[in-house]
């Protein structure tokens, strides 16, 4: 492995590209060299903040013209597949802002090109580099929480209505990424019933339920349409429940000892369950920018050849999802098989 720092190229500073450039910049193993975007005025916006790094307009001139290790693209969805390809026909390491695609089977060309390429693919789901959801994962793998049974999360808000993508493209991608990485499944079909209350064809508020092969079910509200700002996981296992609560400062975690079980003599028949009452535990994690830790993450995979946790498979499961929950709702709410592997 090369001690150099990975040359980096970045592709869109509107709203999100910011952070990322942020990030690149300030991690001593990464080299930022040239920005692109097509607006002059987030060019200037940059050159500003950044005066050592060179910008252009032109895609394929940076492809072309600068020595690069690696691209991090931050554009809008619609434009993820036709860069992500670009940057992987160059031969350059690609990272790619969620989702990765707005088709499963661009997703598929993407990883495929990619394996053929033998460059890192990562998508840019932020939440599988969040500490408390790191710290989630581990406790259920720990036993502590018994078996899952179900989960049911909530992304809610008031505004920013989009009219590109509805609310669960924007905002569920990191719900579905969620649920697939603490669980380590993939659901086997999914129902979902949502409205477009705003922009006609444009759902602004979805329900969407995931059914995995073990038997757990997760349900995953999305809403544009909302009084609160909500970023809230419950997960309910045999043992104890757990609530993460991304919107509180600190107590972001708080597990309840409490469940429904028979009592220890009971009887074969005839014999209520009874609820149990137990304390609530509110653990302390050490917490750290997850996009800090995703950004290094995309660099030492760069580096070592390691498969990124996110990886172009992962972005792939999440848009299959994503399709599958679109395919429902348009059913009026019927179950959707999601695909197999690639």
């Amino acid at each position: 492995m090369s001690d150099a720092p990975v040359r980096v190229g970045t592709v869109g500073f509107g709203y999100w590209g910011p952070n990322l450039v942020r990030n690149v910049d300030r991690l001593g193993d990464a080299q930022l060299v040239v920005a692109c975007d097509l607006v002059e005025a987030n060019l200037a916006k940059l050159k500003g903040l950044y005066p050592s790094v060179e910008t252009t307009t032109d895609l394929d001139a940076m492809l072309a013209d600068y020595d690069l290790d690696a691209v991090v693209v931050a554009t809008s969805a619609p434009s993820h597949y036709v860069i992500a390809s670009k940057v992987i026909a160059a031969g350059k390491h690609c990272f790619v802002e969620k989702p990765l695609t707005l088709t499963s089977a661009e997703s598929e060309a993407l990883v495929r090109m990619a394996d053929a390429a033998n460059v890192t693919l990562m998508v840019g789901h932020l939440m599988e580099y969040h500490s408390a959801i790191n710290w989630i994962k581990d406790y259920i793998a720990s036993g502590d929480l018994g078996d899952v049974l179900y989960v049911y999360m909530q992304r809610l808000n008031l505004g920013k209505v989009r009219t590109e993508e509805n609310a669960f493209w924007s905002l569920a991608p990191h719900d579905v990424s969620i649920v697939l990485y603490i669980l380590g499944e993939t659901p086997d079909y999914v129902s979902a019933n949502g409205a477009a209350y705003v922009t006609p064809g444009v759902h602004d508020t979805v329900f969407a339920n995931l059914h995995f092969p073990s038997g757990k079910m997760a349900n995953i509200h999305v809403s544009w349409l909302d009084p609160h700002k909500v970023r809230k996981l419950t997960v309910v296992g045999t043992k104890k429940m757990l609530v993460f609560d991304d919107m509180e400062a600190t107590e972001k975690i708080w597990i309840y000892d409490r469940g429904v079980g028979a009592p220890e003599n009971a009887m074969a028949y005839g014999e209520d369950l009874t609820l149990r009452f137990g304390d609530i535990h509110v653990p302390w994690i050490q917490m750290s920018e997850p996009l800090a830790i995703e950004v290094q993450h995309f660099l030492d995979c760069c580096k070592t050849g390691e498969t990124p946790r996110s990886d172009g498979r992962d972005g792939l499961r999440v848009v299959r999802v994503l399709e599958a929950v679109d395919e429902s709702m348009a059913a009026g709410g019927a179950p959707v098989e999601t695909s197999v592997e690639v």
